[in-house]
């Protein structure tokens, strides 16, 4: 099981039993994860015999890579989002890989809508088939599109490592995700950086845990953040956000005059996606899907629920 940890932690549990049900009880087991939290190592621990247990580093704490400088934007709205999207490109050098993560389908949509024309970019989600998937990455690792825009269907087992930055358009459903999403760069020493776009009111509950996971990191924290996560003055290295940014020599991945085009490009509204799964009819996880089933129930119920 290859990132055993979100296979469990995403409600799997009853398709992986029944898979462990099907085959011989006489097999080798092998579970591969970056993270390894307590509840779902005593879960897998049902599916193995005293099994072999191989770290790399400590386990029992979420650490971030220190080759990553993270800058955390706290933004209000989506046009201060998409006026700090286009001053991070206009700093990024021309062509740099970039992974752009959203919270849903309809927002990697839109931003591919956005950003295609003037920088090149593809989108993959759970709505696009395994073809249009590894087309999408193979783009997106020569170059021809250096700009790729991903739910956390991507947030895993995705090793580019060209990958510059990674910008967190939409903050993770938790601290996890974070980690595993700014891993995509800085990969193998190389240098990276991680652009965090933080609401004060809807994400300033995971303040703390951020602030936790920078300092262990010595990264420097902004000021409004730090104040989110109750820190005290000398307790962290702080650092102006407005002043981080600065047009790149090279002219950036995108002009000014481009910026200001893709800018004009009307906002979508993150709302609840529809389940791909239930729309081909074949959707098994019911009412614990994080996506909307529409009027049918289940999911999200109606458009207005979900995830």
């Amino acid at each position: 099981f290859d990132e055993a940890d979100r296979m469990l932690d995403m409600g799997f549990e009853p398709q992986i039993r029944k898979i462990v049900r099907q085959v011989p009880p006489q097999r080798q087991t092998l579970f591969y994860t970056a993270t390894w939290p307590k509840q779902v190592r005593a879960l897998a621990y049902e599916f193995m015999r005293s099994p072999v247990q191989v770290e790399v580093g400590d386990i029992n704490s979420l650490n971030a890579n220190k080759d990553i400088t993270q800058y955390v934007h706290v933004t209000r709205g989506p046009g201060e989002k998409q006026q700090m999207l286009m001053r991070i490109f206009q700093s990024l050098e021309a062509g740099s890989r970039t992974l752009v993560f959203t919270s849903t389908k309809r927002m990697a949509d839109q931003l591919g809508m956005q950003l295609g024309r003037q920088i090149g970019s593809g989108v993959i989600h759970g709505d696009k088939d395994q073809r249009e998937r590894e087309a999408v990455l193979a783009d997106f690792k020569s170059g021809r599109r250096p700009v790729m825009i991903a739910t956390d269907v991507a947030a895993r087992g995705i090793d580019v490592k060209e990958c510059k930055a990674v910008i967190n358009y939409d903050f993770p459903g938790n601290i996890e995700d974070y980690v595993h999403r700014i891993g995509r760069t800085g990969r193998a020493g190389a240098k990276g950086e991680a652009h965090t776009f933080m609401d004060g009111q809807k994400d300033g509950k995971y303040a703390r845990a951020l602030c936790e996971i920078m300092v262990k990191a010595e990264q420097a924290i902004p000021g409004p953040i730090a104040q989110m996560a109750g820190l005290r003055s000398g307790t962290y290295r702080p650092y102006d956000d407005r002043s981080a940014l600065q047009p790149h020599p090279s002219g950036g991945m995108m002009t000014a005059q481009a910026a200001q085009m893709a800018a004009t490009i009307p906002q979508a509204v993150n709302k609840p996606d529809e389940c791909g799964d239930f729309k081909r009819g074949n959707c098994q996880r019911g009412a614990r899907c994080k996506y909307s089933h529409g009027g049918q129930g289940g999911g999200g119920g109606g458009f207005g629920g979900g995830f």
